[in-house]
This record gives structure tokens, sequence and C-alpha cells, in this order.
């Protein structure tokens, strides 16, 4: 059996009808699909459009779905001298916060806690313990609650605190 020689000219003819085709398909399949680009209207008339309408579709409920309660704040808190103060946010199950705060170069002892909701036997749970004049991250709250900063001030004057918070929380504010 002999084998078949391919001249260059059927070579040539081969790729020139498959280019042609694979725009066919480009254009009458696959941006009517993904794109919502019908030149054709075959696309519309097979229901291809449909598809880059649903993707579009589900763009637009994945924004809609970001917390309606997202904000910002920035606090000052003063922490007298030799005393401890707490500040307090509502937070529900799975609701986050970034946070940044900061003292005017004075170390604080923090302990950065929660406490949870309708708990009456004294409960609480601690996330980080230190001292430091500064720290930034972010909280995502395990149980709903109250979470927040104990700060106490070991030195003779006060110490002012910068917090800037962010996310999905309400302010409950200083309790001393």
């Amino acid at each position: 059996m002999t084998q078949p020689v391919v001249s260059t000219k059927n070579l040539i003819k081969s790729t020139v009808v498959a280019s042609v085709i694979a725009l066919i398909v480009l254009v009458c399949f696959i941006l009517p699909a993904e794109y919502n680009i019908d030149p054709t209207h075959i696309g519309h008339s097979l229901g291809l459009t449909a598809l880059a309408n649903k993707t579009s579709e589900e763009k637009t409920v994945a924004e809609t779905a970001t917390p309606s309660n997202q904000q910002r704040d920035v606090i000052e808190v003063v922490v007298p001298a030799g005393r401890g103060v707490e500040y307090k946010f509502q937070m529900t199950q799975h609701e986050k916060m970034t946070y940044e705060w900061k003292t005017d170069g004075e170390p604080l002892y923090f302990d950065l806690h929660g406490e949870p909701e309708g708990d009456t036997t004294g409960y609480f749970e601690s996330y980080a313990i230190a001292t430091l004049s500064e720290m930034k991250g972010s909280f995502t709250s395990p149980f709903t609650g109250s979470h927040g900063w104990y700060w106490k001030n070991n030195s003779p004057k006060p110490i002012t605190i910068q917090l800037l918070v962010n996310g999905q929380y309400s302010v409950i504010g200083l309790k001393q």
C-alpha cells in the first residue's frame, strides 16, 4: 500500500478552509454566547445571546450581594493615666471588620476580645493580647455579640488612640 502524498497546494487549501470554519464558529456561536455580540443574528435565533445576558445578570446579583451595612469610622479614644477603657462594636456572626489603631507613640496593654450576645456568665473570648503602640488587621466575628478592645494605660499621662475601622458593625462605643 502506498502512502498518499500531500502537496503544498492541498495543505494550504486545508488551512484556509479550517480558518474560514473557525471564523464562522467565532462569529455565529462564540461571540453571541460569550459577549452578546451577534452581527449575523444567528446567536439570537439559537438562544445563545441569552447565555451572555445570564452572565451579566449573575454579575449584577453578585455586586448587589455586597453588604449594604458596610461603614467606615475614624474614632478618637482617650485612655486616662493609670486607667483602662473598652471600645466595642456590635457584630453578627461572620461579619467582617478591618481596623488600624495607633497611639501618639506610647505603648498600651490591650486585649482584643468578644462577648457573646445574651451571655450572663461573664464569658469572653480574647483574640489578641499584647502591649503595642499600634496594630493593623482584620477580624471576622466568630459569634454574634460585642467585639472590641480593652486598652490599659500604665503611664502617668493620658494617651490618645486613633482607631480607623471599616466593615459590617454598629458602634456601641466607649465603656469605662
